[in-house]
């Protein structure tokens, strides 16, 4: 089973799009990422199955 899976990310910031790799091992996490169009941070708040993301939040930091 591929435990890594490719969902696409809003930036709250600029409304850009971004692809970004989601490690579903562990069935919730909070990390922050760079958006790859304006470069700001975002929070984000992961839910997930083995190899699915479930729910996805972004908040902007």
């Amino acid at each position: 089973m591929e435990l890594i899976a490719e969902t696409e990310i809003t930036c709250p910031h600029c409304g850009g799009s971004f692809p970004l790799e989601i490690d579903t091992s562990q069935a919730e996490q909070s990390i922050i990422e760079d958006c790859t169009v304006c470069c700001r941070p975002i929070a984000l708040t992961i839910r997930c199955r083995p190899g699915v993301v479930v729910n996805l939040v972004t908040v902007d930091v």
